[in-house]
C-alpha cells in the first residue's frame, strides 16, 4: 500500500491531477487502472486525490498503461520525485496541525493570496514580537514556552515568501478590529506591529485594506478565509476557512465564487490603500 502523507504537497496535487486526466484520456475506469497495477482501486483514487505520495513504480507503469511516450514518462517520474519530497515546514511537524500543513503548501505555490481577517493582523504580515504575544494568549491552544518560539520561527519562516524574486500577490482586508485590540502590556508592540503593515504596504506585490466600523457590516464577517489561485490548471482556486480546531478546504466553484464575491464586496466597502495608511498612522499614534 502507498504511504500515507499528513498533507499533500502542492506538487502531488498537480500530478494526481495529471494522472487522473491521463486515465480517463485513455478511456480507462480506476478499476481497470488498479487491475494493471494489482491493487485495490481505491489505491488509484488514493493517488490521483493526493491523499497518498506518489509511488514511483506504479507511476511508470500506469503512464505506460494510458499511452504516455517513454520520454513523457521521464519527465513525469522526475516531477513526482520531486513533488515527494517532504516541504520545507515539515520540519515543525512537531507543532505544525496535519490540517494546517497543506495552507503552508498551497501559500508557497499561489499566485495570488486574498485573505480577510477580522481579529489579528495576519500571520504573513506578522512581526515576531506581535506573533509571540498573540501565541502567548493561547491563540494556538497551547502556552509551552517552547512551543510557542516553535510556532514564531515556522510564522517568520513562511513569511520569506513575501520576498523572493517571484512573490505571490497578497491581497489582504483586515477588520479594525486587529488595529484597536492590543496584544500586550507593552504599546511598543502593536507600535512595532503597525510600523510592520505601513512598510509592507509599500511593496507593489502586498495590498491591504482595513474594513472600517463606519462603514457598517460587510458579508465577510462570519470567519477569517484565505482564497488561493494558482498558475497550474490543473488547480482550481482554493478556499481555507479555520475554525479553533481545524479548518476547511473548499474547491467547489459555487463555494469559490461565493466567496471571491465576498471579498470583492468587501475591497469595494473597505478603506483606500491612502484611508488604510491614514488610519495606520492614527492608531500608531494612539499606542
Amino acid at each position: 500500500m502507498s504511504e500515507r502523507r499528513p498533507a499533500p504537497t502542492v506538487g502531488q496535487v498537480v500530478l494526481g491531477r495529471r494522472l487522473q486526466e491521463l486515465r480517463e484520456v485513455a478511456g480507462l475506469k480506476r478499476e481497470e487502472a488498479a487491475r494493471v497495477l494489482r491493487v485495490a482501486p481505491a489505491t488509484v483514487r488514493r493517488m490521483e486525490k493526493a491523499e497518498v505520495a506518489l509511488r514511483i513504480p506504479y507511476v511508470q507503469v500506469l503512464l505506460t498503461t494510458y499511452g504516455v511516450a517513454e520520454r513523457d514518462v521521464a519527465a513525469f517520474v522526475a516531477l513526482a520525485e520531486d513533488a515527494n519530497r517532504p516541504g520545507w515546514w515539515q520540519r515543525y511537524h512537531d507543532v505544525l496541525p496535519d490540517w494546517f500543513s497543506l495552507h503552508v503548501s498551497l501559500e508557497g505555490a499561489a499566485q495570488v493570496i486574498r485573505q480577510y481577517e477580522p481579529h489579528y493582523v495576519p500571520g504573513m504580515l506578522q512581526t515576531e514580537e506581535y506573533a509571540r504575544a498573540v501565541m502567548e494568549a493561547g491563540t494556538v491552544g497551547q502556552r509551552v514556552p517552547e512551543s510557542i518560539e516553535r510556532h514564531v520561527s515556522l510564522r517568520m519562516a513562511r513569511q520569506k515568501l513575501l520576498t523572493r524574486d517571484d512573490p505571490p500577490r497578497l491581497w489582504v482586508i483586515m477588520d479594525e478590529t486587529a488595529l484597536r485590540r492590543p496584544v500586550s502590556v507593552r504599546p511598543e508592540v502593536m507600535r512595532h506591529q503597525l510600523d510592520r503593515l505601513l512598510d509592507v504596504m509599500d511593496r507593489a506585490h502586498v495590498t491591504l485594506q482595513v474594513a472600517e466600523f463606519k462603514a457598517g457590516p460587510h458579508p465577510g464577517t462570519y470567519a477569517p478565509f484565505v482564497l488561493f489561485r494558482f498558475v497550474e490548471p490543473e488547480l482550481p482556486d482554493v478556499v481555507y476557512s479555520e475554525y479553533l480546531t481545524g479548518a476547511l478546504y473548499l474547491d467547489s466553484p459555487r463555494e469559490v465564487v461565493t466567496h471571491l464575491e465576498a471579498l470583492d464586496r468587501m475591497a469595494a466597502q473597505a478603506a483606500t490603500a491612502d484611508r488604510t495608511r491614514e488610519l495606520l498612522r492614527e492608531y500608531r499614534d494612539r499606542y
